[in-house]
């Protein structure tokens, strides 16, 4: 039976003559990691300003039902009040739906702004190491060439 050859070490010593620079990949790792810490920033500081507009709008909620809760002399006063009340309701929760959309909006708009800035510094990245990579295959190829070959030699 044919037995079949084992390329594990040729592929090991083709793979350590290539030429590679790890360090592309150690900056593509820090923008990354950057990237997602300004994401996870402008995430936790919407979290935050949404669960202020909560509260307030709870707290407005429960004061209004004070108002709501205390004794009457008339009947009449008691449907007054529930009429206020709704007025009351609708006015806050109108303020702070406001609230809320002023949130969504600056987080859209940092969102944009980090992941045009994002894409700046990884086309940087990019040109960067494709030129590091393009020198490198050249200085490569030279030696590889310009070894053991007369000038009067080559192509």
């Amino acid at each position: 039976m044919a037995k079949t050859p084992d390329f594990t070490q040729a592929f090991q010593n083709m793979m350590s003559n290539f030429p590679t620079d790890n360090s592309g990949i150690s900056e593509t790792f820090k923008t990354q990691t950057a990237l997602g810490e300004k994401m996870s920033r402008v995430a936790l500081e919407a979290a935050e300003r949404s669960t202020e507009v909560s509260a307030q709008w709870a707290r407005d909620a429960i004061s209004r039902l004070g108002e709501l809760s205390t004794a009457k002399d008339q009947p009449a006063d008691y449907a007054k009040a529930m009429s206020d009340f709704a007025t009351a309701a609708a006015e806050i929760a109108s303020q702070h739906m406001s609230a809320y959309a002023e949130i969504a909006k600056k987080v859209q708009m940092d969102t944009v702004d980090i992941m045009l800035n994002a894409g700046k510094d990884v086309a940087a990245d990019a040109q960067r190491m494709t030129q590091k990579a393009t020198a490198d295959v050249q200085n490569a190829t030279r030696n590889v060439t310009g070894a053991g070959v007369k000038p009067e030699n080559k192509i």
